[in-house]
């Protein structure tokens, strides 16, 4: 290959690998990269921050399977992008983070913006390592991405000393990651079907990471065949079209009650790429892992995650989208009757997504109910954390994957830059990212971003002058005693229109389908503020509702 610094033998590794676009906040710690990355091919998007880059490549790992890639200065840099390692951490995201880091003959001194990044990032990091041969670059990076999309997929932090990066070496490439073919057999199948079909009243659970369209689809060719109950675990509501006539609801935050119960109720669960954590299991009350009192089906990619919470009367170690295919295309075995029990879970479902009135003149569940049926088959909804987004989980009926993107870490801000990513990834689909006053004003300033490279998403913030989950918990447990919940707002359409895009302001719910249209037919990054109440905590519960429970 000749002599190469160190910053052209990544990126020549990054283009062996296929990787087509990159996020990044400038830093002198890896001018080399940068310099590489001049007239590689590969696009860089250039963020307003760090933690709003990091959120960037992880929502483009969720949209295209492939690890999502950024780039952050040492120090400052690496902290304010830890928010998006841990996104993608507990959301089983394969991600790659370089950090530039200070030369390393200056290590342990406390060197300007100095970090041991192994330690720093060894909690949160599926492997946190820094690269002290320039020659090694190609064994570290390869590895990298091994590791970020092997088993259960997550983020690796590789620190990159400014001086490896700068030196120049002659070292050979190595090859991109050699794909693995699916490996699940027929035997193993069989075993699946033979405890499912012994069930009276069975229950699919579908979540986990790394998914696809035609995982979707062939989710609901399966559920129709056998004709299954389908749920997505919390924020995985497009692993199969909502409106599919076996899709029971989500296993979230807020649960339908009657899911709850159904789950209470199943005497079998085939649990498809989900760790069946607690949101899941409500606080691992609907499924004790000391007597669940069923039998559980758990297909998960990596082999430690099966038996780590919940035994597993059978476990399958196989991604998720191999197996459903494979279901999909199996005839369905004789099994019990189990169309009464599944046509009860969508009814369930259908009267659990029928708006119910909340206070103010913006009502936000008629807002979501209306935009789902105004959006187009492939829109991309987007959002972030609050209670605005139990509206959203709640009422939005959200289509096949990609359908819709968010944490389920729970991070506040990852709403807006995962929409520019989306729009990024997919210019010719509907990208809408919903987002709390609170949520928003975390990562706004990407509306510069969303500026640079035409990302016209469409926002909208749901602004109730609060930080509305907190203040909700804090009149559950000291009603009447509102301390540090409260939030000035700026006036959003301004803001919106100070960087070039388009703003509108909401203050009635007949208003927001014009508004919508408008903010679409702008060709510009929107942001349409809807002004609520702040009485209207959640979907079911008002400020007096939360006081008179902590009675």
């Amino acid at each position: 290959m000749g002599m190469r610094h160190g910053g052209q033998i990544l990126v020549d590794h990054l283009k062996a690998q296929g990787v087509r676009r990159v996020f990044s906040v400038p830093g002198e710690s890896f001018l080399a990269a940068l310099d590489g990355l001049y007239d590689s091919g590969i696009e860089n998007i250039v963020c307003r921050h760090e933690g709003g880059g990091a959120m960037m490549a992880e929502a483009h790992a969720k949209l295209t399977g492939e690890p999502g890639i950024v780039f952050v200065t040492r120090g400052p840099g690496a902290s304010n992008a830890s928010a998006g390692i841990h996104v993608a951490r507990q959301d089983s995201t394969p991600l790659i983070m370089f950090v530039g880091q200070i030369d390393n003959r200056h290590r342990d001194r406390e060197a300007f913006q100095e970090v041991n990044y192994r330690e720093f990032f060894k909690p949160l990091a599926k492997w946190a390592a820094e690269i002290d041969h320039t020659e090694r670059l190609p064994e570290y990076l390869s590895r990298a991405f091994h590791l970020a999309c092997s088993g259960r997929p997550g983020p690796v932090v590789l620190a990159l000393p400014e001086n490896i990066l700068s030196a120049r070496v002659d070292v050979p490439d190595l090859p991109p990651v050699a794909p693995t073919p699916p490996a699940v057999c027929s035997e193993q199948l069989d075993a699946v079907l033979d405890i499912l079909c012994e069930a009276q009243r069975p229950l699919v659970i579908a979540g986990g990471s790394v998914w696809s369209r035609d995982a979707a689809l062939g989710l609901g060719q399966f559920a129709e065949a056998f004709d299954l109950p389908v749920c997505a675990t919390f924020r995985r509501m497009d692993r199969m079209d909502n409106l599919h006539p076996n899709y029971a609801g989500d296993l979230a935050v807020g649960m339908n009650p009657k899911l709850a119960q159904r789950l209470r109720e199943a005497d079998c669960l085939l649990v498809l790429g989900s760790r069946l954590g607690d949101i899941v299991t409500g606080g691992y009350e609907l499924v004790d892992p000391a007597a669940p009192g069923k039998k559980i089906i758990h297909v998960h990619p990596d082999p430690d995650e099966l038996g780590r919470v919940f035994r597993p009367d059978l476990g399958l170690a196989a991604p998720a989208v191999d197996v459903i295919l494979k279901l999909a295309a199996r005839d369905a075995p004789a099994h019990p009757d189990w169309s009464e029990w599944t046509k009860a879970a969508r009814e369930d479902y259908l009267d659990w997504v029928r708006p119910r009135e909340t206070p103010g003149a913006v009502k936000l569940e008629q807002v979501i109910a209306e935009l789902s049926d105004l959006l187009p088959e492939e829109a991309i909804i987007t959002n972030g954390a609050g209670n605005y987004a139990a509206f959203l989980h709640r009422y939005l009926r959200a289509r096949a994957f990609p359908g819709h993107l968010a944490p389920t870490s729970g991070s506040m801000g990852y709403g807006f830059p995962a929409a520019i990513s989306a729009k990024l990834q997919h210019p010719e689909r509907p990208v809408i990212c919903f987002a709390g006053d609170g949520c928003f004003q975390m990562t706004l300033n990407e509306l510069s971003t969303a500026r640079q490279y035409d990302a016209n998403v469409v926002v909208i913030v749901c602004n109730n002058g609060q930080y509305g989950t907190i203040r909700m918990h804090q009149e559950k447990t000291y009603p009447g005693r509102v301390s540090g919940t409260q939030m000035f707002n700026p006036d959003y359409a301004a803001l919106a229109r100070a960087y070039g895009a388009y703003g509108e302001r909401v203050e009635r719910t007949e208003d927001f389908a014009a508004a919508f249209s408008r903010a679409q037919a702008a060709n510009l990054p929107a942001v349409i503020e809807l002004v609520l109440d702040p009485d209207a905590l959640s979907p079911a519960l008002t400020i007096a509702g939360a006081r008179a429970l902590a009675q």
